[in-house]
């Protein structure tokens, strides 16, 4: 089954420049990069591209620049969600009036709501849009995990129609797929794989900066019913799914990223750059993946 935004959708690191600032162009040719290297699509401003440090000026030029960059070549998902649902309304208003094809909406974070007010805060900001919406289901870092109960709630909001999961529960991930009919997709790296062998559709992914063909292939080869070359992959990728882990994302993509010559400059505090330690896992991560020469933007 295809998912209707792609099935490799990358989590785009969002560039700053020296001096802190978004660095837009750099953030243009990443994207032409990234849906040039396996992407079917990008999700902007969310976990990975430092929403929390974004503006909401800064997020919306993200938007309009993404949907620039790619002209049709690849979807862009906007990151809209945040822990207020009026302004998660606002940011899918804005996003959608500038022609995005999704949005991401993570669980609402830090107040912990029940099951009914996550499911009015989608309702909420499905009112504004007839695009497709992926919940993001993070209880590592909202805190609060969306069962499956309630999944298959958010599931009667018409325009809710996939599900990005970072919860390494498989008997949760089976009931989205089979009772919730939503599409399924990996929100950890190193649950891709599994994740289609229970009927997912692909992964949300922020290893696909660095090994996008190599999940794109390994994705193919599993719907072509070549379930050993899948594996196989997998198992070649572990160096990958070894760097996310050296520290808190996206700090050590980008270091990643910079080794790689794609030049995406830090981090915003509270979150810093990867120090001289990290550095080098991070560099012999790469060295292992076989990608530091890889050709750069």
């Amino acid at each position: 089954m295809k998912a209707l935004l792609g099935d490799v959708l990358t989590a785009i690191v969002t560039p700053f420049g020296r001096d802190g600032s978004v660095d837009f162009e750099r953030f243009r040719e990443l994207a032409q990069h990234l849906v040039e290297r396996g992407s079917d699509g990008l999700v902007v401003a969310a976990t990975t591209g430092e929403s929390p440090n974004l503006t909401d000026d800064e997020r919306v030029e993200l938007f309009r620049v993404a949907v620039d960059a790619l002209r049709g070549r690849g979807t862009v998902v906007a990151g809209t969600g945040t822990y207020s649902t009026a302004h998660s309304v606002h940011l899918t208003r804005e996003a959608h009036e500038l022609g995005v094809d999704g949005f991401l909406v993570v669980t609402p974070y830090y107040n912990k709501p029940p099951a009914r007010g996550i499911v009015e805060h989608f309702r909420a900001i499905a009112d504004v849009s007839d695009r497709p919406i992926v919940v993001y289901n993070i209880p590592g870092r909202v805190v609060v995990n969306i069962e499956p109960e309630t999944m298959i709630e958010l599931a009667g909001i018409p325009t809710v129609r996939a599900v990005k999961q970072a919860n390494d529960d498989l008997v949760q991930a089976r009931r989205i797929v089979d009772e919730a009919e939503l599409d399924l997709y990996a929100g950890d790296d190193n649950l891709v794989l599994p994740f289609l062998e229970l009927g997912g559709v692909g992964g949300v992914c922020v290893h696909t900066h660095v090994a996008g063909p190599q999940v794109k292939t390994m994705i193919r080869a599993f719907r072509e019913g070549d379930a050993e070359t899948a594996r196989q992959i997998d198992e070649e990728l572990e160096p990958v799914y070894e760097l996310l882990k050296v520290q808190t994302n996206p700090i050590a993509i980008k270091a990643a990223l910079n080794l790689l010559g794609h030049d995406v400059g830090g981090l915003r505090l509270p979150l810093v750059e990867a120090d001289e330690g990290e550095v080098s896992r991070i560099r012999d991560c790469l060295e292992r993946l076989g990608v530091l020469s890889t050709a750069v933007v």
